[in-house]
């Protein structure tokens, strides 16, 4: 099987934010600052009507309510960062080597991928793990990087995604 593409800084940014929110790691960031900060924002309260000639409820109160929108609205605050920030990384140099036209051609040992700046092959054993979302297919050849295919360059995604899962094991 062959597919041609073109791969764009949306595709690039779309799979840094699956990437994170698929990370073990980077959810166990997240869980923890978000629960961390809203108790930091209590203690304070708490510690600060201690020390200060104020009123308890005075303090309490607004810190509290803080504490609720951080724990409410944090993971949305940072996948938002997650794409700002994949995007001032693809505007710091030339990505021609990543975005633009790609061929990806499949064997029964593994794939080709023809990009604009060279070629690479990977056997089926090379590709770590698999991932997919509403726009796209991401093979994963290490544990921060993958091979992106958009779907939306694709006729039967359906299909290309049962080929991949019967593919990776």
């Amino acid at each position: 099987m062959e597919l041609n593409y073109k791969l764009t800084e949306e595709d690039y940014i779309d799979f840094n934010v699956f990437h994170a929110k698929h990370s073990q790691a980077v959810q166990k960031q997240v869980k923890l600052q978000r629960i961390l900060v809203p108790l930091m924002y209590i203690v304070l309260a708490v510690l600060a009507t201690s020390f200060l000639d104020v009123p308890f409820l005075v303090l309490f109160i607004p810190l509290v309510a803080v504490a609720v929108l951080w724990f409410l609205f944090y993971p949305a605050y940072f996948y938002r960062l997650i794409k700002r920030n994949a995007t001032k990384m693809m505007r710091e140099g030339k990505n021609d080597a990543v975005l633009g036209e790609h061929t990806m051609i499949f064997t029964d040992q593994g794939l080709r991928e023809i990009s604009p700046k060279g070629e690479m092959s990977v056997s089926w054993s090379g590709i770590e793990n698999y991932g997919e979302d509403d726009s796209g297919f991401y093979l994963y050849n290490s544990g921060m990087s993958a091979l992106i295919i958009p779907k939306r360059e694709l006729g039967d995604s359906a299909g290309v995604g049962s080929f991949l899962a019967g593919k990776i094991k």
